[in-house]
């Protein structure tokens, strides 16, 4: 057992410390672990020996020829600790920044630090003392708020585990401190160290609540009730130099209410019919008596009500008066002096109505009716007539059905009885086997369970065989299908499902028709465009009319020229297809593309006549024109834009989702890649959905990546210490409850109470739950009776969830101090009334015949 000594050479809270802030165990594990980047200027050993200037965080000191010990932590299973081989100079080996603080509060800072090197041993009387200095720093890391040196910490023959604290005060909008602890030995042979358990606390005044007699308690009975009494807090200012008050109320001593308008020191409490209970949470500002990190409380008031029990039920000789001192009823009287001097056979009856004796009885009749064997004498010692005589002996050795009666004409013993029958018409599953001990015939055997079934098929038991014949064929698949549609059998209706779609027929030229060919499930496209015609004079030309689908001849012969120049004649060219005109002519104007130049017989001259080309009118949406001088025609510039839309969908298991097309154009149409040409599609599984929107000119090209959210399935449930930690197959964005209503995205639950728990899972964006029932039990490894809202019992829950449970703890030596049968466990750390002290304690549990037995510590 290594025994924790405490020691004050850095200075502890000379007041009250508060519940934990901020504690630090290290955890528990057997693998060693690293700190944090940027807690220690040391080097991981990571799984070497830890020489000078290396650390661990481990549950094993096991090395050179330290101690070898456990963590300091109450019971903790491989529990760890930072483990030091102190550098050869001096150096900060642990920092770490503490959040959360109030401005303007008293703080205890703690740890628990042993010298792992024995006095004695490798080093010999040259062994380096650990020596560590304690700093705490603004979170600025400018200004030094309080620090102080352990002082050397010597090598024992035992390893000891000390403490040591450091108080200091925040400072106005300060709420974070940063802590170093600093290496002020060399290293060398000695200077290794552990720590653990380094704890930040409140620090505040001791604030004793006492009424006018100076007693912080009173008892009182039914009868003296309703009860008033005024109760004062009483601060010894060893840390605060102002006290604000808000007083609090609880009618068990666990569960608090604060009392609206109840602040001052003073507290009147009247009408008080029930044990009540009555505190101050006490702030030195009052901005920080809101704030649970930030006060102490005082000592607890206790007013005890004991209930005085109804009046007892007297006798007609007695009286009874009511005593509030022991809040019990006091009975007096006595009752008349019994008769004396009677006859044996008479006997005295106490009459509560007269409230005298009564003088009762006669001799005894000679009895009659006797057996054969037996005779009769009066008796005037016992006062009654002795029976002589003796039957003869039962018989032994019968059977469970036989049974014996006595013939008092013979005056023997005739047995008689038969075996029972062996039951008859059994199933094939069943036997007899015949029970000495209820003298009947037993019958055991269990039918075989019927088999798991296919939708189609039956179970019919089959006495003969003794097992379950199945039956039933699965429906045949269907026939004669379109080549597009395809089958896909329905466990849920026992039926095949048909889907399929036949592909749209394609868009034809007019000579051309289209058949559906089943055997390559396509449209086969047949026809050709009738020949353009030939043998044309050179004047005509064909064009394809599709209304008619025919070639259409049109042209005329060019009209010989009339009007012609003075200088000109016109002979027809075959061959040209043009009139030729011959004579000479004036020189032609310069004119533009479009522009021709006719000579004027009555003027001689050349008129420039044309006009330019009509911009085309029939463009597609995205085209322009743009007019080609050098060609003389216009030109049309401008593609198509598509444009692509992406987006990813979710929907939850078991359920479906809409997808709908959005865009900008106006009056347009859908073509998604299932078919379907709605503006909306519902989906029901996974994939990649798609849907062109067109107006004939504008194309948007939209896509769906549907995904489907799983439902979580429950893999397990179990308690790790006083966290339940949940466990799913499958993966998602799960949330988890433990009461339906308020969920976290952890699936650990830390610092629960002992309790049966429904534990709920749920996808966040879906509705669907799955929840399973858990037990959660654990037994707390300490508890601090300190008079705070926080770990004061010493409680087990969930006991109540098992058959029978049974509870006993024992000090150190073995004293049984509490025991309770199935119930829930609650502790207050007292023996008849007495506090027990700060130690170790011990338990042995029973639960449904499996025993536990450990320990726990009680902290003050």
């Amino acid at each position: 057992m290594i025994t924790p000594k405490a020691l004050a050479q850095l200075g502890f809270c000379q007041g009250n410390s508060g519940d934990p802030i901020f504690e630090e165990t290290f955890g528990t594990g057997l693998v060693d672990t690293s700190l944090p980047p940027g807690t220690t200027t040391y080097n991981y050993a990571n799984g070497a020996d830890p020489d000078d200037g290396l650390y661990t965080v481990t549950s094993n000191t096991n090395y050179f020829d330290w101690f070898d010990i456990e963590d300091h932590t109450p019971g903790d299973v491989d529990g760890r600790m930072l483990l030091v081989n102190s550098d050869f100079a001096a150096g900060e080996f642990y920092r770490t920044e503490i959040t959360g603080l109030c401005e303007n509060t008293t703080y205890e800072f703690s740890s628990w630090i042993v010298n792992l090197t024995p006095l004695g041993g490798f080093c010999g009387a040259g062994v380096i003392p650990v020596n560590v200095r304690f700093e705490i720093w603004d979170s600025t890391d400018t200004n030094l708020l309080a620090s102080g040196n352990t002082g050397n910490i010597n090598s024992t023959v035992t390893p000891l585990w000390q403490q040591y604290a450091l108080v200091f005060q925040t400072i106005p909008t300060q709420t974070s401190v940063i802590l170093k602890m600093i290496n002020n030995g060399t290293g060398g042979c000695g200077n290794d160290l552990a720590i653990d358990d380094i704890v930040f606390k409140s620090c505040g005044d001791t604030i004793d609540v006492t009424d006018s007699t100076n007693s912080d308690s009173i008892s009182i009975c039914s009868s003296e009730v309703p009860f008033s009494t005024t109760i004062t807090a009483v601060p010894d200012n060893t840390v605060f130099s102002n006290h604000f008050y808000q007083w609090q109320e609880s009618a068990d001593n666990v569960v608090w209410t604060d009392m609206p308008g109840e602040t001052n020191e003073d507290l009147m409490v009247s009408g008080v019919t029930n044990t009540m209970h009555y505190r101050a949470k006490v702030a030195e500002f009052a901005a920080n008596l809101g704030n649970d990190d930030c006060i102490t409380f005082s000592d607890v008031y206790s007013i005890t009500v004991f209930q005085a029990p109804l009046p007892p039920t007297l006798e007609c000789w007695e009286s009874a008066t009511l005593d509030p001192n022991i809040c019990d009823w006091v009975v007096t009287g006595t009752q008349p002096a019994e008769p004396t001097g009677l006859e044996c056979w008479q006997t005295t009856a106490f009459n509560n109505t007269t409230c005298s004796w009564d003088i009762l009885g006669t001799q005894p009749a000679e009895p009659t009716g006797l057996e054969c064997w037996q005779t009769t004498s009066f008796n005037n010692a016992t006062c009654s007539w002795d029976i002589l005589g003796s039957q003869p002996a039962e018989p032994t050795g019968l059977e469970c059905w036989e049974v014996v009666t006595f013939n008092n004409t013979t005056c023997v013993w005739e047995v008689m009885g038969t075996q029972p029958a062996e039951p008859t018409g059994l199933e094939c599953w069943e036997t007899t086997s015949f029970n000495n001990t209820t003298c009947s015939w037993d019958i055991t055997g269990t039918q075989p369970p019927p088999p798991t079934l296919e939708c189609w098929e039956t179970a019919t038991f089959n006495n003969a065989t003794c097992s379950w014949d199945v039956s039933g064929t699965q429906p045949p698949e269907p026939t004669g299908l379109e080549c597009w549609e395809i089958t896909t059998f329905n466990n849920t209706t026992c039926s095949w499902e048909i889907s399929g779609t036949q592909p749209p027929p394609p868009t034809l030229e007019c000579w051309q028709s289209a058949v559906f060919d089943n055997a390559t499930c396509v449209w086969q496209i047949s026809g050709t465009q009738p020949e353009e015609p030939t043998g044309l004079e050179c004047w005509e030309v064909a064009t394809f009319d599709n209304v008619t689908c025919a070639w259409e001849v049109s042209g005329e012969q060019p009209d010989a020229p009339t009007d012609l120049q003075c200088w000109e004649t016109a002979t027809f060219d075959v061959v040209s297809c043009s009139w030729e005109i011959s004579g000479s002519q004036p020189s032609e104007p310069l004119t533009e593309c479009w522009e021709t130049a006719t000579f004027n017989d009555m003027t001689c001259t050349w008129e420039v006549t044309g006009t330019q080309p009509e911009a085309p009118t029939d463009l597609e949406c995205w085209q322009t024109a743009v007019f080609n001088n050098d060609s003389c025609s216009w030109e049309l510039i401008g593609e198509q834009t598509i444009i692509t839309i992406e987006e990813d969908v979710e929907f939850c298991e078991g359920l479906s989702i809409m997808l709908e097309a959005s865009s900008f154009i106006s009056n347009p149409t859908y073509s998604w890649n299932t078919g379907s040409t709605a503006a909306s599609i519902t989906v029901f599984e996974a994939g990649i959905y798609s849907v062109e929107i067109t107006d004939g000119c504008s194309l948007i090209n939209q896509v769906f990546s549907v995904s489907e959210l799983e439902i979580p399935i429950i893999a397990t449930v179990f308690s790790d210490g006083n966290d339940i930690i949940v466990e799913t197959l499958n993966s998602g964005n799960f949330e988890y409850s433990l009461d339906g209503e308020n969920y976290q995205s952890s699936p650990i639950f830390f610092d629960q109470v002992s309790g049966k728990y429904t534990i709920y899972v749920r996808n966040e964006a879906c509705d669907e739950i799955a929840f399973v029932d858990h037990i959660h039990f654990y037994i707390p490894k300490f508890f601090t009776p300190n008079g705070d809202i926080y770990n004061n019992t010493f409680f087990i829950g969930g006991l109540d969830c098992f058959a029978s449970s049974e509870v006993k703890i024992f000090d150190r030596y073995g004293k049984l101090l509490y025991a309770v049968k199935n119930n829930a466990v609650s502790w207050d750390g007292t023996f008849k009334g007495n506090a027990q002290p700060s130690s170790d304690y011990w338990y042995i549990i029973t639960i449904e015949g499996q025993e536990f037995k450990g320990h726990f510590s009680l902290k003050r």
